[in-house]
């Protein structure tokens, strides 16, 4: 199936999408973001079984249609497998490939929610967290509002601050307090019955709730701008796109 900006915006089209990736123009959303299959872990009803490089080579082939499309940011919630007590590390793969690959990188934000029970077996820590593993064609951003899901900030000025620089400590800043502080890399996030922001979104095997899209959307595409969910699920990131203005594919 071939783009059709007409027909395709603010729908949810059923389609490979590394094909129909391929029909949309450059440059044609503003933010692409989602969360592919993790390995073999569930076989989404089709039988899905890539995992270690060989899920490393399968992505990378699909994020290249990803960049290609998006004016802003790419970003893909992803997360290896542990088996035999060894970490299959393909989101840390995958971002040295992409990096080898001459994407640019922006240092991945961290999904943090509630770990999974067992996780860290009987010798090692629960897993709480997810890589939001992030590129962007090269510079600034075209349009960021870094701020959107910000908080008023947390302390007073206690003095002036100062930085290491490459003459010794620099201590002629001033500091004033913005109206919204930057909320940050690691996005805390409750998951589970009652928590993921709608009750369809436990129909998909593996969703997250719309806390963490919201924080991507709000921050990454303007008002009125368009969202590509390749991986759509149980469509989280369509229904955040609509409750904040956005569009969606």
């Amino acid at each position: 199936m071939n783009y059709n900006p007409e027909k395709h915006l603010d729908t949810i089209v059923v389609a490979d999408c590394l094909e129909y990736m391929r029909s949309m123009p450059d440059d044609s959303v503003d933010l692409v973001f989602g969360s592919p299959p993790y390995e073999d872990a569930r076989t989404y009803g089709i039988g899905y079984r890539l995992k270690g490089q060989a899920w490393v080579d399968w992505m990378v082939e699909r994020w290249h249609e990803m960049q290609r499309v998006s004016r802003g940011l790419v970003v893909m919630v992803v997360e290896g497998r542990t088996q035999n007590y060894r970490w299959s590390a393909t989101p840390a793969l995958l971002m040295a490939d992409l990096h080898r690959a001459g994407y640019h990188h922006r240092k991945p934000s961290a999904y943090h929610r509630s770990g999974i029970f067992g996780s860290g077996g009987k010798d090692y820590f629960r897993n709480d967290y997810e890589f939001c593993v992030t590129t962007c064609k090269p510079g600034r951003l075209r349009w960021s509002d870094n701020t959107a899901c910000g908080h008023p900030p947390k302390f007073r000025p206690g003095g002036s601050p100062s930085y290491h620089a490459k003459n010794g400590r620099v201590k002629k800043r001033t500091y004033k307090p913005p109206t919204l502080a930057n909320p940050g890399n690691v996005i805390h996030c409750k998951v589970g019955k009652g928590h993921m922001g709608s009750n369809l979104a436990h129909e998909n095997e593996a969703p997250f709730p719309e806390i963490l899209a919201e924080r991507f959307v709000r921050s990454f595409c303007p008002p009125g701008g368009i969202v590509l969910d390749p991986f759509i699920g149980s469509g989280t990131t369509a229904a955040v796109a609509i409750k904040h203005g956005r569009h969606f594919i």
